[in-house]
C-alpha cells in the first residue's frame, strides 16, 4: 500500500532516529565483545601456561565464551535489525518516487546527476548476509539469475534490449513502468534524460539487475568467474557492452575488474574498467550499443 508523500516524508525521518539509535547500540555491544575477546585470550593464555593455572579456569573460561557467544549474536540481530530499517528507506523512497510519477511531478535529471545516482545506487545496494553458514545465496543475488517465472516490479531497474531510430537493437538501463501478464510485455522507460523514451518490449528482452551484492568471503559461487563472457553497463554511459571478467571482487565493497570488447583498442578489448556487481548480467547475445 503507498504511504502519502507526507507521512512517508515523516515515516523515513522515523527510521533514520531507530537506525541512529541501533548504530549507538551496536557500537556499545562491540565495545563489550571486544572486552570478551581480550578476556578470552587472557583466560586462554593462562590455562596454556601450568604455573598460571587456577583451579577455577576451565569454569571462567566457559563462562567467557558464553558472554562472548551472547554479545556476538546481539550484535549480529542489531545489524541485521539496521538493514532491515534502511531497506524500508529504500522502499519508501522508490513509493515516493513513484507517487511523483503518476502525478506528473517528475523532475528532470541531469546527465552527471543521473551518473552519481546509479553509482550511489551501486554502492548502496543491500549485501546479503545469511541467517546460517551453508545457506546458498538466493535468486538475483549477485551473479544468481532470477527464477524462470520472475516479473520485476514497477520501478525496479532492468537490462532491456530495445530498438532505436535506425531500427537497430540495444541493451539500455531501463526502469519498468507497467507489466501486461495477459501479453507478457513490459513496458519499460530509458533511465537517460537525453532519451526518456518508453518501450513495449516482450519479458525475453528484458533481464532483471540484482538485488543484493554477493560477499566474496562467504558466497563466491554467487559471482561471476574471472575469465566469464558477461554483459556489463560501460562506465559513465546507459548501456551495456559485452565484457569478460578479469578479477572478481575481494570483498563485498569492491568492484568487478572488466575488459570490454572494444575494436579501437590492440587486442579487441579495452583497458581494464571497474564495474559495480549491480550492473553486471549474463545475456547470450552481442547486441550493438550506444555510447
Amino acid at each position: 500500500m503507498s504511504v502519502p508523500t507526507d507521512a512517508a516524508a515523516q515515516k523515513i525521518q522515523d527510521k533514520l532516529k531507530d537506525v541512529f539509535k541501533i548504530v549507538h547500540g551496536i557500537d556499545n555491544v562491540r565495545s563489550r565483545s571486544e572486552s570478551d575477546i581480550q578476556n578470552l585470550e587472557k583466560l586462554k593464555s593462562e590455562a596454556a601456561s601450568e604455573q598460571h593455572l587456577m583451579f577455577d579456569g576451565p569454569r571462567r573460561l566457559r563462562g567467557a565464551y558464553t558472554r562472548a557467544m551472547v554479545d556476538a549474536k546481539k550484535e549480529e540481530s542489531l545489524l541485521r535489525d539496521a538493514l532491515d530499517q534502511i531497506n524500508d528507506i529504500r522502499t519508501i523512497r522508490k513509493e515516493r518516487r513513484l507517487q511523483a510519477r503518476s502525478a506528473g511531478n517528475k523532475e528532470t535529471i541531469r546527465r552527471g546527476t543521473l551518473m552519481k545516482m546509479l553509482l550511489v545506487s551501486a554502492q548502496t545496494l543491500p549485501l546479503y548476509v545469511g541467517e546460517k553458514p551453508g545457506i546458498k545465496a538466493p535468486p538475483l543475488c549477485g551473479a544468481l539469475p532470477a527464477k524462470s517465472d520472475y516479473r520485476a516490479k514497477v520501478g525496479d531497474m532492468v537490462a532491456a534490449l530495445v530498438k532505436g531510430l535506425e531500427m537497430e537493437e540495444t541493451w539500455i538501463l531501463a526502469e519498468v513502468i507497467n507489466y501486461d501478464s495477459h501479453t507478457n510485455k513490459y513496458e519499460v522507460e530509458d533511465v537517460d534524460e537525453e532519451e526518456k523514451e518508453k518501450h513495449i518490449v516482450s519479458r525475453s528482452r528484458v533481464v532483471p539487475l540484482p538485488l543484493m551484492r554477493a560477499n566474496p568471503e562467504t558466497d563466491a559461487h554467487a559471482l561471476f568467474p574471472n575469465g566469464a563472457k558477461v554483459m556489463a553497463l560501460y562506465p559513465q554511459t546507459t548501456c551495456f557492452y559485452s565484457a569478460v571478467v578479469k578479477t572478481q571482487p575481494a570483498t563485498a565493497a569492491d568492484d568487478y575488474e572488466l575488459l570490454f570488447e572494444d575494436s579501437n583498442y590492440p587486442g579487441g578489448y579495452s583497458p581494464p574498467l571497474m564495474v559495480p556487481q549491480r550492473y553486471i548480467i549474463s545475456i547470450d547475445t552481442r547486441s550493438k550499443s550506444r555510447r
